[in-house]
């Protein structure tokens, strides 16, 4: 039998991305995301590449300024990127590394001994995701200069990120240096933002953070923000702090809140073994790496605690192997201490946790170590096994000496009291839930009426489905699967938990209700191990009034059941808007989620030959859908779209909530003024 010409696979089907292609057919891939975090993430890599200078000891000055025209420009008086040509490439330095994918001077040279931007890929991924890319670099007494549109080297004719654009290789010497200008780089692009999400901006307040977090830990770097941004005349603001990580701890330390001990500082050297490439690409086994280690801490007398990690000057948002090194070290050797000291802890005493032992502190974590593995592109978390094991000696080493030292007994035993107090008011807590929850019908075996619950026991499978209305009930008791799938129907909009008191969520019967189907507690006593079910599903219909629900529901989740969103196990359903059928013997039926979806799918089928049953239903609700509908749309694993809810930013995310749902009218009716531009008309549902 001869196979139909469409399926036919050979290999011309197949594409191959060159240079920059990759990234600007793939921007998340390289940038993290295409959202607002993806265009400050365009400026951290510029600006690690300015930072990797002053950590070699070669710049003492770096400068962000924000123009109005929407483009960012970086400069510090570094040696300057090479500009001689590369033997092997043929380009200039500045080409090469603004050109090509994992290009530049750290990877195992003599270029940098540690550096932020190690994978080669910030400047250029930056480069092919601009309309214009200018760099300047004053070097050997002159000044070069080259310019890309995406990635490709050219000359445009005129300053304007739009003017007419020739391409053309090579780097131009347009002057020579002038004094007190002797080295450095500069570099301004704009970012193109159709490779980015509607609405995607560049925040200031995170370029500000990301410049103070650096000038902690380069203290021997000034850093300048210029924001001009708004078009009018800005006053730059100086970041440099001479005591680096000391500062740094005061800084994060809560404001108000006494100190219970002074800062520990742990700094020194040591050395893990790594498979690693030698210069000509070859893996080689167990080679030896040096790690230098700064670690500053202190005890507060509140509760919170804060702990910030950073290798080679990175921020890395998730930790890492530095933090575990660090978090092993703290428990055994304070739990030691505290078994050693005599009144402290009874026989019978459960030893602290690494929970307790973090409470109230504050800690600045920074690894400088060459080639550092991550888990991404965005470096948000370090990998590199042998680090751990490196920082676990060296903060061992100095909590044991600082318990020992006379000097500082007094100090040490307040911590390692209130390391014990804390691990007792926690079993405390714990004893009181456990006795809350065999007391109180909320968390109590008795379920509520309404809950139409599912036969499996255990949470692999199950999933609790959070219904809007008893008419969607309906529907979906008839379309579930029993075995797994349980329905919980709410009336209408909860309570707004944002602005309401404990005591009014507890006392509101849709709250109560979850929290009681759900099993497991809520606030600080919730404990995810005790879920009745492996995933939350939050069903409500297709309109304004829906995603209303929605909200209020994901905002009890936030406040009382965070570890649920945590976790990764709470879902938005996503139930169609329309219903398109085609006619004829092969009649097809396609559910679409938004109108330009509809509109796309009905041209698509009639220029195909199809014709459309017409008119178009449109779904006003849940329960407008028979059961084999609302089964193969929006419950069947293997056919449904949901969305899972994440709380990546928990600042930024406890931001919105309090914007959006709290008690504060004035900033949430100045937010709403301020974004309705950004609402699409033709998109409302009137």
């Amino acid at each position: 039998m001869t196979a139909q010409p469409e399926t036919l696979y050979g290999a011309d089907d197949l594409t191959h991305l060159e240079g920059l292609d990759a990234v600007r057919k793939r921007p998340g891939m390289y940038i993290g995301s295409t959202d607002s975090r993806g265009i400050n993430h365009l400026v951290n890599e510029i600006l690690d590449n300015a930072t990797d200078e002053g950590v070699a000891g070669h710049a003492s000055r770096v400068e962000v300024t924000l123009h109005a025209d929407g483009s960012v420009q970086v400069d510090d008086d570094g040696r300057g990127i090479p500009t001689d040509v590369n033997a092997k490439s043929g380009l200039s330095g500045v080409e090469l590394v603004l050109t090509r994918l994992h290009a530049g001077g750290k990877f195992g040279g003599s270029g940098y001994k540690t550096s932020g931007g190690l994978h080669g890929v910030g400047a250029s991924a930056v480069n092919a995701l601009s309309r214009r890319f200018d760099v300047t670099v004053r070097r050997d007494g002159k000044i070069y200069q080259m310019s890309f549109r995406h990635g490709v080297p050219g000359v445009f004719d005129g300053p304007e990120p739009d003017a007419a654009f020739t391409p053309e290789s090579g780097l131009r010497v347009v002057g020579k240096t002038g004094r007190g200008q002797a080295t450095g780089t500069s570099i301004r692009y704009w970012y193109d933002a159709r490779y980015f999400e509607t609405g995607a901006a560049l925040d200031v307040e995170s370029v500000r953070a990301k410049l103070r977090n650096t000038a902690f830990l380069v203290p021997g770097v000034s850093y300048r923000l210029t924001d001009g941004s708004s078009g009018e005349p800005a006053e730059p603001e100086v970041f440099h702090f001479p005591n680096g990580l000391t500062d740094m701890v005061d800084f994060l330390a809560p404001s108000g809140e006494k100190s219970v001990s002074g800062t520990l500082l742990v700094t020194g050297e040591g050395t893990y073994k790594e498979n690693a490439a030698d210069a000509n690409g070859v893996m080689q086994a167990n080679v030896v790496r040096r790690a230098e280690v700064e670690i500053a801490f202190r005890w507060g007398t509140g509760y919170e605690r804060t702990v910030e990690c950073f290798t080679n000057t990175v921020r890395n948002a998730h930790g890492g192997t530095h933090r575990r090194g660090f978090e092993r070290a703290a428990v055994r050797a304070l739990t030691e201490a505290i078994k050693n000291t005599r009144g402290l802890l009874k026989p019978k005493d459960e030893p602290p946790t690494l929970e307790d032992v973090l409470e109230g502190m504050s800690v600045v974590i920074h690894v400088r170590i060459p080639e550092p593995q991550f888990t991404s592109q965005t470096k948000d978390e370090l990998s590199t096994a042998g680090i751990t094991k490196v920082v676990q000696n060296l903060v061992e080493q100095h909590l044991k000496a600082w318990l020992d030292d006379r000097r500082t007994k007094a100090e040490a035993r307040t911590v390692l009291q209130k390391i014990v107090d804390a691990a007792k008011v926690r079993l405390t807590q714990k004893q009181q839930k456990d006795a809350a929850r065999r007391k109180t019908a909320l968390e109590g075996a008795s379920m509520p009426a309404k809950l139409v619950d599912c036969r499996a026991t255990g949470i692999d499978r199950s999933e609790l489905f959070i219904v809007e209305g008893d008419s969607a009930l309906g529907s979906a008791r008839m379309a579930r699967v029993s075995e797994y799938q349980a329905l919980l129907p709410i009336r209408g909009k909860i309570l707004n938990v944002q602005k309401a008191s404990i005591q009014q969520v507890l006392d509101n019967a849709e709250c109560a209700a979850i929290v009681q189907v759900i099993g497991a507690g809520s606030g600080r006593t919730f404990d995810l191990s005790a879920m009745r079910y492996g995933r939350i599903l939050i069903m409500a219909d297709a309109d304004v009034d829906g995603a209303h629900i929605r909200t209020l529901l994901i905002t009890l989740f936030a406040k009382y059941l965070r570890p649920v969103i945590e976790s990764g196990r709470l879902y938005a359903a996503m139930p169609p808007l329309h219903k398109i059928t085609t006619r004829g013997r092969n009649a097809q039926t396609i559910y679409t989620y938004t109108q330009a979806e509809m509109v796309s799918t009905v041209a698509r089928l009639e220029r195909s030959g199809k014709q459309i049953v017409t008119p178009i239903p449109r779904f006003k609700g849940l329960g407008e859908m028979n059961a084999d509908e609302l089964w193969e749309t929006t419950m069947n694993p293997a056919t449904r779209a949901v969305r899972r809810i994440t709380m990546a930013d928990v600042e930024a995310a406890e931001q919105v909530l309090e914007l959006l749902m709290g008690e504060k009218v004035e900033p949430r009716k100045n937010w709403l003024i301020e974004s309705a531009g950004r609402v699409d008309q033709e998109a409302l549902d009137a």
